[in-house]
């Protein structure tokens, strides 16, 4: 069974920092887009950041850039989402996503969850303040 793993979350301060972690199993990240959303209570998944295995190529949510940064491990084994600057707005479910084999994701479609294949359980992120 393919699926993503996500961990990491946790309750944190405002201001403070978190890392969460992306890894497959069943299958390896070579040629997907994967990204990270997230849904707070009551509204709908919103894309957070995505990025390519190919090329690199980053996309991030306006409410996140500067503060979020997305990356892979050097073996490509895992993405990993390192959040500072955690505010109580960023508190909410966190999923990872990736898309199907060589799917691509632009500027304007990376956010739309109908691009993305396969998702992980999600792993709660939690800001007070």
């Amino acid at each position: 069974e393919v699926q993503l793993v996500e961990s990491g979350g946790g309750l944190v301060q405002a201001g403070g920092s978190l890392r969460l972690s992306c890894s497959p199993s069943g299958f390896s990240f070579d040629d997907y887009y994967i990204g990270w959303f997230r849904q707070a209570p009551g509204k709908e998944r919103e894309g957070v950041s995505v990025i390519s295995d190919f090329d690199g190529t980053t996309y991030y949510a306006d409410s996140v850039k500067g503060r979020f940064t997305i990356s892979f491990d050097n073996a490509k084994t895992t993405v990993y989402l390192q959040m500072n600057s955690l505010k109580p707005e960023d508190t909410a479910v966190y999923y990872c996503a990736s898309t199907g084999v060589g799917g691509t994701v632009v500027e304007d479609t990376w956010t739309d969850v109908d691009e993305y294949d396969c998702w992980g359980q999600g792993t709660q992120v939690t800001v007070s303040s």
